[in-house]
């Protein structure tokens, strides 16, 4: 996961900034701060992968708080003003958002924070492909490559498992088990994480994994699962 923060003085901007972090499987949204300095302040106290901050606000801009960093995580600069552009790569930004801005252009930025951070070739594979879930008064190991699909029920997550006629229920958060999930997972609907490789069929605004199971494609999850899908998609 990217650790993200989000910089902006205007709270309707960084509330979309927010939404779309929250609708990226990979980035997880650290905190959101209304001025550099409130950030400046996080950042005394914690760490991010990367910055989404926007240029033109008081007291402190966002070009020369970034300047002002002894080590700056990645940075995408967000602006209304597009005269910013090349002051923005001077300063080795990842991407530069002029608002407004949609999910297709957030997703470029993002994808291309996860190409400045992806591990190198040479670097050891992880290969923890397991999990423990505590179900009833039993601890149970738990393949992940075997889990077909999550489901949120109240407070509990139904585990649904390859070859098994009834899920494993733990008392769990979404938010958790998306976080613990490789990237081969992805959340489509507030109720439902998929494995993505056993999708047999995308049919309008449903997946279906099997004969018997299909899921919704929530609205707050589409733009993001669209792009997954241009990504694999081979034909005109």
């Amino acid at each position: 996961m990217i650790r993200c923060l989000a910089i902006d003085d205007e709270p309707l901007a960084l509330q979309q900034i927010a939404a779309y972090i929250n609708k990226v499987p990979f980035l997880e949204l650290a905190a959101q701060c209304q001025s550099a300095l409130e950030a400046r302040q996080f950042l005394s106290d914690d760490r991010v992968d990367a910055i989404f901050c926007d240029i033109n606000m008081p007291d402190l801009n966002g070009m020369d708080f970034v300047k002002s960093l002894t080590a700056p995580p990645l940075v995408v600069f967000t602006t209304a003003y597009s005269e910013y552009a090349i002051e923005g790569f001077k300063v080795n930004a990842v991407d530069y958002l002029l608002k407004p801005f949609g999910m297709q252009e957030f997703m470029r930025a993002a994808n291309r924070l996860q190409e400045r951070l992806s591990i190198p070739a040479s670097a050891p594979a992880e290969t923890d492909d397991t999990l423990f879930l505590k179900t009833d008064y039993r601890i149970v190991k738990v393949n992940i490559p075997d889990i077909r699909y999550v489901e949120a029920m109240s407070e509990y997550l139904k585990v649904w498992i390859e070859g098994e006629a009834k899920p494993i229920i733990t008392l769990l958060s979404m938010k958790k088990m998306e976080e613990r999930l490789p990237d081969n997972f992805m959340r489509i609907h507030r109720s439902y994480i998929i494995n993505l490789d056993k999708i047999q069929e995308v049919n309008k605004n449903r997946v279906i994994m099997d004969a018997d199971t299909y899921l919704p494609i929530g609205d707050l999850y589409k733009e993001a699962f669209q792009a997954y899908l241009d990504k694999k998609f081979l034909g005109k």
